[in-house]
């Protein structure tokens, strides 16, 4: 069914809906465990919720597509994420709020670590703190304003990521990723994928070698690499397509820039998950749609670490009741695609989710995870229809027919 059909069935009332998202909450066995990261955590709130809910199993993309972060939250909120695939790069600049314009080509930077042969030893430079981030990009600006007539902007954005806007006219975004996404290779050349692409490639490759010269005596972040390029466009809002006044609670720049591009309020950026939660309770009146998005899990997963993926989850766990007091007419519990420690990156597993409704039907799921949930009253169910049935179980579609 298009994901889009349900737009024709919305109606408006005053019920409440609340997305708890635990980024790259799916996970794998690591070792000689049994159990996944968030099996072998201690949730005795999400254990006794998923009792009185609905559950299953989510495919964000497809079976066996390992989804970006932009494609796998586009999904959760019920846009076909094939037919709105978005570049890294616009995300980023929307979760820094920057002024875009339609003559912008928005590139994602990850400072990185190159040996003396030019081969990566650290995708992320170590993860710098944010001041270095800041540093370096004041360093990289000063040097460097335009090339061939076009513009270039520097935006620290966190930690290891910053954002490269190319302002300027016939820019393509048809170009290779110099990021290799794994270590012990050099970073790729710019090349273009279509011939129209080839003068925004060469003029990439030039700044790449200006940049890596000014960054030669960077201890940690001395390369940078590029990913995500993208043009900018507009989207319909929540509120458009489902009537929805919608607030983010988010923490990472790209997840409150998938907000501002779906017509989300943004909230205050939070320092920690405790703030966060308090965030929804404090505005929790002013709104109908909740988003509140927990990045450390999917760190922790990306780092390898399997103890600290599962010490992130138990503290969440802690923090369910606040969620609960609100008592929400929905409640939805799950993650935007699976990051297991085991691979230290995203993979293309199912996630569980839980559904929680006094409109649901409850199964016979005793625990929250990955293999309770198979046995769950959703199913394996596409990631793209859990708004729809968010919506149905908020009573706010009708009936479809005579």
């Amino acid at each position: 069914m298009n994901p889009e059909f349900v737009d024709t069935l919305v109606v408006k009332n005053e019920s409440k809906i609340i997305f708890l998202i635990m980024d790259g909450l799916g996970g794998l066995p690591l070792g000689e465990k049994d159990q996944t990261e968030l099996e072998s955590a201690r949730t005795p709130n999400l254990d006794a919720l998923a009792k009185k809910s609905v559950c299953g199993l989510l495919d964000p993309i497809g079976y066996g597509i390992t989804p970006g972060s932009g494609p796998a939250h586009f999904a959760l909120f019920g846009y076909d994420p094939i037919q709105n695939s978005i570049g890294r790069g616009i995300l980023e600049a929307a979760g820094i709020d920057f002024p875009m314009t339609d003559r912008d080509l928005l590139i994602r930077i990850n400072f990185a670590t190159i040996d003396g042969d030019g081969r990566v030893t650290d995708r992320r430079a170590g993860r710098i703190d944010n001041e270095t981030n800041k540093r370096i990009c004041r360093k990289l600006q000063e040097k460097i304003k335009r090339i061939s007539g076009v513009e270039i902007i520097f935006e620290p954005v966190k930690e290891h990521r910053a954002l490269l806007a190319l302002r300027g006219d016939g820019l393509r975004e048809e170009i290779l990723e110099t990021d290799p996404q794994k270590t012990g290779i050099a970073p790729f050349r710019p090349k273009a994928l279509i011939p129209e692409a080839e003068g925004t490639a060469a003029l990439l490759q030039k700044l790449i070698d200006q940049a890596a010269k000014i960054l030669s005596d960077e201890e940690k972040a001395n390369m940078m690499l590029l990913r995500g390029y993208s043009r900018y466009r507009r989207y319909p809002s929540l509120q458009q397509r489902f009537g929805l006044n919608a607030l983010a609670i988010a923490g990472y720049p790209m997840y409150r820039g998938i907000a501002r591009l779906l017509g989300m309020v943004v909230g205050p950026q939070p320092s920690s998950l405790r703030e966060e939660f308090d965030a929804l309770r404090d505005h929790y009146g002013q709104y109908d749609f909740f988003f509140l998005h927990i990045k450390p899990t999917d760190s922790r997963g990306e780092d390898g670490n399997f103890d600290a993926k599962v010490a992130v989850i138990e503290e969440v766990d802690k923090l369910v009741p606040l969620v609960l007091e609100l008592n929400p007419d929905v409640l939805v519990v799950t993650g935007d695609h699976s990051t297991p420690a085991a691979l230290a990156s995203h993979s293309w597993h199912t996630l569980p989710v839980l559904l929680s409704s006094a409109t649901c039907r409850p199964d016979r799921v005793e625990r929250f995870g990955e293999r309770d949930c198979i046995a769950g009253g959703l199913g394996r169910m596409p990631m793209v229809h859990l708004m729809g049935l968010a919506l149905a179980h908020a009573r706010r579609l009708e009936k479809f027919g005579a």
